[in-house]
């Protein structure tokens, strides 16, 4: 089983609108509420590429309820804990001639205890995903303890900074940064491929088995453990919002793996399915995905 965990999971408020003037009274030409967070983000996207999962995480009161209600409804397995006091956050995404994102605190977790305990009993045939950024409270090695408790389940680590490098030590089978990410590790900025490549081999180097790396435009690199270097240029398509594309590029290289056991066929999968969301409204579909993947004829590797 794939378990995704989302520590501070939202309620995401999406309005479009035909501009934006401030001080002033602003109509609204349509909306829709979504739940998000990169965990839940990672399941919806499995769920449509045919994989089950399980969201695990935090949640409080009425919006609390509102995330879990509608995962289920997309059919996406939870297994959240419920805080007694707070409420998940509501993030208000401002659609006009630029996006604008309010995004809110969510309630506080004191106690992971609740969540440790429901990673007892997982095995090398479970898969781990820890993605995003940790709630201010917590404390800085909670991945760390997390991945711990993960005991021999494959692990997959999206977050960024010294809270990934930390994570290293616990040999993750996939980390995902983009190549800004990857070059703030290493103090530079990085442009070239053959640079990105050569970080991407140090973070193995540290502990990583496979090193995901996202490119925007310039499409993705993967180090992996094979020892081949993975590249693919973007699909050509239009980006309508980046929101979500990492986290189904996790979903993509996730559901290929379990597909196929191939990592070559995983980093397709993984390049469709960013990309897919990429140039949707909202998160990929499995049709979507799969009509992006007929038009890779450039993957390359090499030793």
């Amino acid at each position: 089983m794939i378990y995704t965990v989302t520590f501070n999971p939202a309620l995401d408020y999406i309005m479009y609108m035909d501009g934006l003037r401030e001080g002033e009274v602003n109509r609204v030409r349509a909306s829709k509420i979504l739940c998000g967070g990169k965990g839940v983000n990672v399941s919806w996207v499995l769920h449509n590429l045919g994989v089950e999962s399980v969201a695990l995480g935090f949640i409080a009161g009425f919006t609390g309820e509102e995330i879990d209600r509608l995962l289920r409804a997309h059919g996406c397995k939870t297994d959240f804990v419920r805080l007694p006091e707070g409420l998940s956050r509501i993030n208000v995404k401002l659609v006009a001639d630029r996006e604008s994102d309010l995004n809110a605190p969510g309630p506080q977790v004191q106690n992971i205890e609740p969540f440790l305990e429901k990673l007892d009993g997982l095995t090398g045939k479970d898969t781990l995903v820890l993605a995003g950024s940790l709630p201010a409270e917590l404390p800085r090695d909670t991945y760390e303890r997390v991945l711990a408790c993960a005991g021999k389940a494959r692990c997959v680590v999206d977050t960024t900074g010294e809270a990934l490098r930390a994570v290293l030590k616990y040999r993750p089978f996939l980390i995902k940064p983009n190549h800004h990410e990857l070059g703030e590790l290493f103090g530079k900025a990085l442009e070239r491929t053959e640079e990105i490549a050569a970080c991407a081999r140090k973070l193995q180097e540290e502990g990583a088995r496979n090193v995901l790396v996202s490119m925007a435009g310039a499409g993705a690199l993967m180090a992996g453990e094979d020892g081949k270097i993975y590249r693919c240029a973007a699909p050509k398509g239009t980006v309508r919002g980046s929101t979500g594309a990492g986290d189904s590029m996790v979903a993509g290289f996730l559901a290929g793996y379990q597909e196929s056991g191939s990592l070559s066929h995983a980093f397709r999968m993984g390049v469709a399915a960013g990309s897919a969301s990429a140039f949707s409204e909202e998160l990929a579909t499995r049709g979507e995905v799969d009509a992006l993947l007929g038009t890779l004829r450039d993957i390359t590797a090499e030793s």
